[in-house]
């Protein structure tokens, strides 16, 4: 039976680029969950008697979360709902498989890279048939309704085992719990050779995948232990917990960082890397090399034609604004297109779906190919195995030969998090406002060359989006990039991104916080950090 249950308006829950991000309290509020899930279901036509894709990252609350949103979707009047088994699966896996399947689209409950438990975050965001986030005219629509509802519909049911395989009637439709790991696997094998990485694995190559207790367990137990015979315990912290074992599961050398000391030690494996709350993200580091993830893109670009899913060639390549020029340069010997957008992976959409891009990717330890539409860390992971595998080389020589050809882009991000969102929006207000003085500006032997605040016209739907940040650009190819980010649940944070470009030639091996100095420095000053936000250090450092 379907039931019509009276609520009332939230007045926060108005999605970001990753979707609607609370405390997991705040989603645990009656109706607060109900209400959301309703109003993407309105602003939605014509998905009657289809099929939808729900997934989760395992985080506190998500098998609620499945349960309430199985029955809200099946009331609206989809015909089928398929679930990863236990309510797990990545968004990558999610959206290869509304790709697969060519669902109507698919929900995911996750907080990305955010702390889970009860004290936690939690999330939730629609993602449409192409695979992708939805975009603005969608989440708007959504926030709109939000600020409206009266009313949302859901089954009179019991919960469902998420547990056991198979397809169960309930109400007018059915659903299908299914493997989370099948439908990605087999989606992998047909991008890279599994017949040669089984073949790197043994000859002796060893590596760890931490996957901090977060989604991206089950999928590295399969792959890399399972399909390619890397050695039992590769892969340390595989079970998704629903507080991440307590741990901050965002791939960075702060919450990752045993794993970077331990790549740094004389134990080393060859490889090492690891993944995020929601399977996503991925941090690569070598044998005594860390690699950033704009080089991670700049590289896995530049030898992308050695897995077979690439083989005929690139037809671009895109980058999120903040993240360093060194895919550009690689875009550039390729012949072609480099794109710069704003931060968001629907941006790439538009690119990929257009057949403008090939391979993307963002600063913030995300990247991906047209394989999906969402950021894929277990897939950048098995490109870079194929690299090795196909080059047998050290990932540290591999990074001297690209930036002997390349030239280096010495890159950081200072992330101060949790500031004062009003001493944060001044913050930004004040540098908008001396943006037309600082051309020509010279700050020691740095000279400002030009300074905006970014704005994107996308070259597929003609949308324009402005104000995305703010660059300051000097001469030789370094800038200083200032962004507030909307990942967080409480507060801002403010992102400032350091790059400074020095051409082939030379060693180009210098650490890259005593490389960036000079611009660390300038770029506290430049936006008057301590005094807006009373913050000296920043709270990560990437």
């Amino acid at each position: 039976m379907i039931l019509t249950v009276a609520t009332q308006p939230f007045a926060d829950q108005k999605p970001g680029t990753s979707g609607l991000r609370k405390k997991t309290t705040v989603f645990q509020q009656p109706n607060y969950v109900e209400n959301f899930l309703q109003s993407i279901f309105d602003s939605l036509e014509n998905f009657a008697g289809k099929t939808l894709v729900i997934g989760g990252d395992g985080r506190f609350f998500n098998r609620e979360a499945i349960q309430k949103a199985i029955r809200i979707a099946l009331a609206n009047g989809f015909g089928r709902i398929v679930v990863g088994r236990g309510g797990l699966m990545s968004t990558p896996a999610v959206s290869a498989l509304i790709r697969a399947r060519q669902t109507f689209g698919g929900i995911i409950f996750s907080a990305s890279h955010n702390l889970g438990g009860p004290n936690g975050d939690f999330g939730v965001k629609y993602n449409i048939g192409n695979g992708g986030p939805a975009p603005e005219k969608i989440t708007d629509a959504i926030y709109a309704r939000t600020m409206t509802i009266a009313a949302y519909k859901t089954l009179d049911a019991p919960d469902i085992d998420l547990d056991a395989l198979g397809v169960v009637a309930l109400g007018a439709g059915s659903v299908e719990i299914v493997d989370p790991v099948a439908n990605y696997s087999a989606l992998m094998k047909t991008l890279f050779d599994f017949d040669a990485l089984r073949g790197l694995f043994a000859s002796g190559f060893t590596m760890r995948f931490d996957a901090m207790h977060a989604i991206t367990g089950p999928y590295a137990h399969a792959i890399l232990e399972g399909e390619l015979g890397a050695a039992p315990g590769t892969v340390v912290n595989g079970t998704p917990l629903p507080d991440f074992g307590g741990h901050h599961p965002d791939p960075n050398l702060t919450y990752a960082k045993d794993l970077y000391d331990l790549l740094m030690s004389p134990q080393a494996p060859d490889f090492g890397a690891a993944s995020d709350g929601d399977g996503d993200r991925n941090l690569i580091i070598g044998r005594g090399q860390f690699i950033t993830p704009s080089d991670s893109l700049a590289m896995l670009a530049a030898n992308a034609t050695l897995a077979p899913g690439y083989a005929k060639g690139l037809a671009g390549i895109a980058r999120s604004m903040p993240t360093s020029a060194a895919a550009d340069r690689v875009a550039a010997k390729l012949g072609v297109k480099a794109y710069e957008t704003p931060t968001g992976w629907k941006f790439f959409g538009n690119l990929l779906d257009a057949g403008l891009a090939t391979i993307c990717g963002e600063e913030s330890a995300g990247t991906g190919s047209n394989h999906v539409r969402e950021k894929d860390g277990l897939w950048a992971v098995l490109l870079w195995l194929t690299i090795l595998a196909s080059r047998r080389q050290s990932v540290a020589e591999i990074a001297r030969q690209h930036w002997a050809t390349y030239g280096r882009n010495y890159y950081t991000r200072h992330d101060f998090e949790e500031v004062d969102l009003a001493g944060a929006t001044a913050l930004m207000d004040a540098l908008r406002a001396r943006l037309a003085s600082l051309p020509g500006q010279s700050f020691g032997a740095l000279k400002v060359e030009a300074a905006d605040d970014f704005a994107y016209h996308d070259p597929v739907d003609n949308s324009d989006t402005p104000a995305q940040g703010v660059r300051v650009m000097f001469e030789g190819g370094s800038r200083i990039v200032y962004r507030l980010s909307g990942t967080g649940t409480v507060g801002a944070t403010l992102r400032v991104y350091i790059e400074r470009y020095d051409p082939p030639g030379g060693d180009l091996g210098e650490e890259a916080q005593a490389a960036l100095a000079d611009l660390i420095a300038l770029s506290r000053s430049l936006a008057e950090i301590e005094k807006r936000t009373g913050r000296k250090e920043p709270s990560v450092v990437t």
